[in-house]
């Protein structure tokens, strides 16, 4: 679902910070090798996601679904040179193609990465976030947010992917549509809960931006 006209996308692509080489390289060969390419942040999002990163100047960031890698070196574009970015993912297939670009890129060093379940790694990071991007598998998208909150330095961020989920969280919920189903939860409790203020843009779509308080 196009929330905006694509002609209306491609001007606001246009008029804002170009793709980096690396990066396009990279969105490239997502393209011509990897399944659902579709994934992958892209150009307009991944500026979005560097300039918010470089806004808060993070330590710490923590990514949960790392693709292709795309997001994590647009989040590395605002990391403190002594900061690290823990990216964790569940397709071993993918790991090298990410290395292989993070190693590319002047963060190579800074980027840890974690192959398995991120329910099961997240409890085992001894570190506190300055950062957070969600864009994994939406059923446990709160369970998630709940491992992480206590994880967040005060005044950091989480930054959360897809929640508009291509409009369905307008229309009605259909009796088998758990991802839907937990979105709507998601972005209620988003709403409403005490320890974050919260805005949902409709960028791609649909990103969250919430600020520890």
């Amino acid at each position: 679902m196009h929330f905006i006209s694509t002609e209306l996308e491609d001007y606001i692509e246009k008029n804002s910070e170009n793709e980096p080489e690396l990066l396009a390289a990279l969105n490239k060969e997502t393209y011509q090798k990897i399944l659902l390419p579709r994934m992958l942040s892209g150009h307009f999002q991944g500026r979005v996601l560097s300039m918010l990163s470089k806004l808060i100047r993070p330590v710490n960031i923590l990514e949960i679904g790392t693709f292709t890698g795309y997001a994590a070196l647009c989040l590395c574009e605002g990391i403190n040179e002594n900061g690290q970015l823990h990216t964790i993912d569940i397709k071993e297939e993918l790991v090298d193609f990410q290395r292989k670009y993070f190693d590319k890129s002047p963060w190579g060093s800074q980027i840890v990465q974690h192959l398995g379940e991120a329910i099961s790694i997240i409890p085992t990071l001894d570190k506190k976030f300055d950062l957070v991007f969600i864009d994994a598998d939406k059923e446990n998208y709160i369970n998630y947010f709940e491992l992480i909150v206590p994880k967040m330095n005060k005044g950091g961020v989480i930054l959360s992917d897809n929640v508009l989920w291509s409009g369905k969280v307008l229309e009605p919920l259909q009796k088998n549509d758990s991802s839907t189903k937990v979105l709507l939860e998601y972005n209620d409790l988003l709403k409403n809960d005490p320890r974050v203020e919260s805005v949902l843009l409709p960028i791609r779509d649909g990103l969250t931006v919430s600020r520890i308080l």
